[in-house]
């Protein structure tokens, strides 16, 4: 077979089926084919779900149009779809705590130097209805999200030291059924929440608060249907709750559903169900008995309306575009002495953008709450000196004012400005959160506690490249 270096086709069954495996599958699914709509006149007989649409300006998608690392066979048809991916950031926190660590954050985890967030590479295939999706990572963020993953804990032939190199992997098969039916097992980003792990998807660097206390990824099995052209639903089978293995005794289940009335409306609604307690370091019960009877239960749903803007193909001076995301979440853990009424999540965000010039300049402005009693998903301010008994009240707000430079579909400049408060200390102070000289390797005195603040205000530059 002859492989040949090619642009992007769009027309023919292999348009038809790239869109049924690689449209979104969730909010922070990340496949670069994903916004490579074919126009609605070039899908002829073929069914092809969200034909036609322009998904580029939705909040948590990828903004590309173009995808120029595309392989194809001497018949024109796609075998490989490659991409490229490097995410480097500046936070300064004006606090200047005294270990540079970025607290109450899962994006950045440094604060005053320069940081590589997200390095990635990866490939893709729907060749002959095959699915094969393999992206690889590196990057400070995998140790403020992979890295923390408690379920390695359990047995042997566990651990991050491979997966966590591994943003997404899948293999499966697409059916022709309706507008697509596919059928995969493997990594996957998360479909909980409306922002992405990538953060060049995102209308703002910094994820809102409901976003970054949800999960990023999960290891399981899914299955992808899309009964109509507007219209996608996924059932899911998972270990657990941003897990790579299972923390008890059951898998968890997901469902979630995306509808696109039109380019300018989606609405989605996700729901999550397991069983992702463990038992206690200290328990004396044995065997199946040291497992917890604690289920969690978690809902988010969103809004996502563009409401005004210009074709591309007239004057585009000014204001060209303007949209607003609206994502809600609620949740709960009970069972085994918890109720849920001391033991949930509630949260909201809500965003505002605003493109100019050619929409190659944006502005966003976004306000958000969590709250959170017991902490269960909530982030711990310090792994040391941390105590938990003012903190289980928690609430917090945030205002994020975001400006991104877009000069390519492929790069993008960012600054950002955000403030953060909370009803106890809970970010961190100048003194830091590590030891009173910062590092990780100081013995702590007696009595040394963490120095948080009810509040925090940071400034953020970005950039990132992407092919």
């Amino acid at each position: 077979m002859n492989i040949l270096f090619l642009r992007p086709r769009q027309s023919g069954l292999p348009v038809a089926l790239l869109l049924a495996l690689s449209l979104p599958a969730g909010a922070q699914s990340t496949e670069p084919a994903a916004q490579k709509s074919a126009p609605a006149a070039d899908s002829g007989t073929a069914k092809v779900p969200f034909a036609g649409l322009d998904l580029t300006w939705v909040n948590g998608q990828n903004r590309q149009r173009d995808f120029p690392l595309q392989f194809k066979d001497a018949a024109g048809e796609t075998v490989l779809t490659g991409t490229v991916l490097l995410d480097s950031y500046f936070n300064y926190n004006f606090a200047r705590p005294l270990d540079h660590t970025q607290t109450i954050s899962a994006t950045t985890g440094r604060a005053q130097e320069f940081s590589l967030n997200l390095a990635s590479a990866g490939i893709e295939t729907t060749y002959k209805n095959v699915i094969g999706r393999l992206w690889v990572q590196t990057g400070s963020m995998l140790h403020v999200v992979q890295e923390t993953d408690g379920s390695v804990l359990r047995g042997r032939n566990t651990g991050t030291g491979n997966l966590k190199f591994i943003r997404e992997a899948a293999a499966g098969y697409h059916f022709n059924k309706a507008y697509g039916l596919n059928v995969e097992l493997g990594i996957f980003m998360s479909y909980i929440g409306l922002e992405s792990y990538v953060l060049q998807e995102n209308w703002s660097y910094q994820r809102s608060l409901v976003c970054d206390f949800t999960p990023f990824y999960f290891q399981g099995a899914r299955v992808q249907f899309y009964p109509s052209r507007r219209l996608k639903t996924e059932l899911w089978l998972m270990n657990g709750w941003q897990t790579y293995n299972s923390f008890n005794r059951r898998p968890a289940v997901g469902q979630s559903t995306y509808f696109r009335p039109s380019e300018n409306l989606q609405v989605a609604a996700n729901f999550y169900y397991g069983n992702d307690s463990r038992p206690a370091p200290d328990s004396a019960a044995i065997g199946a008995r040291a497992y917890p009877n604690v289920v969690r239960f978690h809902h988010d749903h969103s809004v996502v309306a563009r409401y005004y803007h210009k074709p591309r193909t007239g004057s585009l001076r000014g204001i060209t575009q303007a949209a607003f995301s609206l994502n809600n979440h609620f949740g709960f853990q009970s069972g085994d002495g918890l109720r849920a009424r001391d033991n949930f999540m509630l949260g909201s965000s809500l965003a505002h953008r605003l493109w100019f010039a050619q929409n190659t300049l944006a502005f966003t402005t976004r306000v958000g709450f969590v709250k959170n009693p017991s902490r269960y998903l909530s982030f711990s301010p310090s792994a040391v000196g941390f105590t938990d008994a003012d903190a289980s009240r928690l609430t917090a707000k945030e205002a994020t004012l975001t400006l991104d430079f877009m000069p390519s579909d492929f790069v993008t400049f960012r600054a950002e400005y955000l403030h953060r408060s909370a009803n106890v200390p809970y970010f961190a102070g100048p003194g830091g959160t590590t030891s009173p000289s910062g590092y990780a390797d100081q013995p702590l005195p007696a009595g040394w506690q963490p120095d948080l603040r009810t509040y925090e205000n940071r400034a953020i530059f970005s950039l990132n490249v992407r092919l």
